[in-house]
Formats: structure tokens, C-alpha cells, sequence
């Protein structure tokens, strides 16, 4: 019996085999589904940065009981980074969140996918959303680089002050402050920006403000729901 695509296990090695050549999904359109299944029909080298945020591997759960998808396995993890690389264009970046209590498993499938380490960002925040040995006041993300990226014109600082939004589209909405420096920094107008853990929609909204194309996926329905309603009122508002 067909495991459920987010059960399923991929052979790295042999996704660029089995991808199969189909014309561009179109921009500015929020996909539901397993993520590696739908770059598969992405052509390579087609879009021109990725900024993501995919499940930390912590088994999360918020104090209002919410989850996130996959979050306790990481099945996905080498399967999805690959199709990444795979799609993003030549000499270009991408931007991980990840959770530092797996960071040895993340930077394993960064470097066996062929990303190479290009910085990292601290997002401070004002206040501690957890308190254990020490208190946890900041996310991190890694910049990650597909051959040799151009330095861009206004480099973007590694330490930026995080906005809390309240998590009220998602249990780990990132604020769209913090995306917008960076989408700016590492593209120009009219490229395309994919996040293919999209969640609330964050950085597709980023994106869009900033004038650039977006695709989003994400496999769970209620965060797809969530993202494509925000960006059809985002759409909408523009277009008035």
C-alpha cells in the first residue's frame, strides 16, 4: 500500500533521474502538497532565491496545543534541500530558519545537497519564548549559497530585531519585517522567490510588497488556506 506522501522515503541520489521536465508552474500562486513532489515539476534552475522556514524536528507544540507537519521526523529533510538546490538558479542563495537543537542534522543535509555555508543570521528578540537552562531569546537562520553568489550591493546586517506577530495564522509565524531585508538584499524586482514551506504565507507576502514573483507550497491544508487567502487579499489590494 502508497504510504502518504509525507511518509514517503526518497533516494537523494536519484531525484534529479526521476524529476521529470514540465513547463513553469505559474508565478504568484500558493501550491498544497508534499513540497519535494511539487519542485519535481519545477524546471532547474528556475527560480532566483529561496527563503523557507521548515519544521525545526522538535516535535513543537504551542501552549494552545497547535503542531506543525513533520515535525517529528526528518524524513523529508536531505529529499527536500535537494530539490532545492536542483531548482534554484546558478550563483544564488537561499535562506534557512532551522532549530539549533538539530542543527548538526540541517547542516548535514545542506552540504550533501551542495549548499555551501555563505553566514548566518541571529534575530533577536525582546523577549524569552522559552525558558530552560538559558532563556531562548532568538531565532537563526543559515545563508546558504549555490556557487559563487555576487556579493549584493547592500549586504544585510546578521543580527536584526525580531517583531513578535502573535502567531495568529500560524504557531511559528515569522514576521514579515524581518524577511523583507533580506529579499531585498538577495534579489531585484520581478525575480521569483520560492518558499516551499510557506506556512502563513510570510514570505510570499514579503515578496510580494517588495515587487518580486513568489510560489509557495505547503502540505498542510489549513496553513495553504491560511497563505492563499492572505495573498489573494494581498493581490487584491495591490490591483485596487
Amino acid at each position: 500500500m502508497l504510504k502518504p506522501k509525507s511518509q514517503r522515503k526518497y533516494n537523494v541520489e536519484q531525484l534529479d533521474h526521476n524529476d521529470q521536465q514540465r513547463p513553469p508552474p505559474p508565478f504568484d500562486i500558493v501550491y498544497h502538497g508534499n513540497c519535494i513532489d511539487i519542485m519535481a515539476a519545477m524546471p532547474p534552475e528556475s527560480v532566483d532565491f529561496i527563503l523557507t522556514d521548515p519544521p525545526y524536528i522538535t516535535r513543537y507544540r504551542g501552549r494552545d496545543g497547535r503542531t506543525i507537519a513533520n515535525d517529528d521526523n526528518a524524513a523529508w529533510l536531505k529529499p527536500s534541500f535537494a530539490r532545492m538546490h536542483r531548482v534554484l538558479k546558478p550563483d544564488s542563495f537561499c535562506v534557512s530558519f532551522y532549530g539549533w537543537p538539530k542543527a548538526g542534522l540541517f547542516l548535514s543535509a545542506w552540504r550533501q545537497t551542495g549548499f555551501r555555508l555563505a553566514g548566518h543570521i541571529v534575530f533577536r528578540k525582546a523577549y524569552a519564548s522559552k525558558t530552560g537552562f538559558l532563556q531562548y531569546r532568538h531565532e537563526q537562520a543559515y545563508l546558504l549559497a549555490k556557487g559563487n553568489p555576487p556579493r549584493p550591493a547592500e549586504p544585510p546586517p546578521d543580527v536584526m530585531d525580531w517583531t513578535y506577530t502573535g502567531n495568529t495564522l500560524h504557531p511559528t509565524q515569522k514576521p514579515v519585517s524581518i524577511l523583507k531585508p533580506l529579499i531585498a538584499a538577495f534579489t531585484q524586482p520581478g525575480q521569483l522567490v520560492l518558499d516551499p514551506f510557506a506556512g502563513s504565507g510570510s514570505t510570499l507576502a514579503a515578496a510580494q510588497i517588495l515587487g518580486r514573483r513568489y510560489i509557495g507550497i505547503d502540505i498542510d491544508p489549513q496553513h495553504y488556506r491560511t497563505a492563499n487567502k492572505r495573498m489573494t487579499a494581498l493581490n487584491a489590494r495591490r490591483a485596487a
